[in-house]
């Protein structure tokens, strides 16, 4: 199930929006996979369930008792919601934390589709915090690789008796969740010049403040995901960004 309202900021103007996706909706979904039998959930979790962490890089075995925007609260509902269904009903789930996923069919509202159908059209970027910012971008065939792999590994349930000791991110139950990321951040100001590059314009830039609910830097540690299922991402991000663009000039038939 990769489907959710997703989003920090829009959920800060329609938070409803997510509860009723994000919180009735994955109930839906584990119920309907509980009634069926579903051998293996796997789900789309997020980079922001770890909120205000400052420790770097972000690790499974990190607190994420502190969301910063109600779509990361809700992200965090998805896990604990896994997690009872995994224990009470035995149905095994995998929740992936996705860290800024882009490329070819990326969303409208994302950060590289807005600065590129802006520079394009010659209208100014909005840089938020100043542009201080680092992202770990993750280019989508090494997500989609991720997931299809991620699969095809049903976790197991144990006979310790115990959840804490395995930490927040495993448990005695048939559960498991894993970070999914490039494992590499990157200043945002480098992804826009790699980006004006690419296009061969330069961006007007309208800086801002901090924006609520966002966060200055994430970088996933992807150790867990490279140990159980061989996981590496592949893609630098100029390659994806290159990619990116040529696929939004062939969609848009912009020459």
């Amino acid at each position: 199930n990769l489907a959710a309202q997703a989003g920090v900021r829009y959920s800060i103007e329609n938070p409803s929006a997510y509860i009723q996706a994000n919180l009735v909706g994955f109930g839906h979904i584990l119920e309907g996979c509980r009634r069926h039998a579903v051998n293996h959930l796997v789900y789309a979790s997020s980079s922001s369930v770890y909120g205000g962490n400052t420790q770097m890089p972000f690790s499974e075995r990190h607190s994420v008792d502190h969301p910063v925007s109600l779509y990361a609260a809700s992200k965090k509902a998805n896990e604990l919601m896994a997690h009872s269904y995994s224990h009470l009903y035995k149905l095994p789930t995998t929740g992936l934390r996705f860290f800024t996923v882009y490329g070819p069919w990326g969303r409208p509202d994302m950060s590289l589709f807005l600065f590129t159908k802006k520079i394009l059209a010659g209208e100014a970027i909005d840089i938020f915090n100043e542009g201080n910012h680092k992202r770990d971008f993750t280019y989508i065939d090494d997500i989609a690789t991720g997931v299809i792999k991620t699969s095809d590994v049903t976790p197991e349930r144990r006979t310790t008796g115990e959840f804490q000791s395995h930490g927040p991110a495993r448990s005695d139950a048939p559960y498991k969740v894993y970070n999914i990321g490039n494992s590499s951040p990157v200043e945002l100001m480098e992804m826009i010049s790699i980006l004006e590059e690419k296009l061969g314009m330069r961006a007007k830039k309208n800086y801002l403040p901090m924006q609520p609910g966002d966060v200055v830097e994430t970088f996933a540690d992807v150790e867990e995901l490279r140990a159980d299922i061989g996981y590496k991402p592949g893609t630098s991000l100029k390659t994806g960004v290159s990619n990116f663009v040529d696929w939004y000039k062939h969609y848009y038939k912009i020459l």
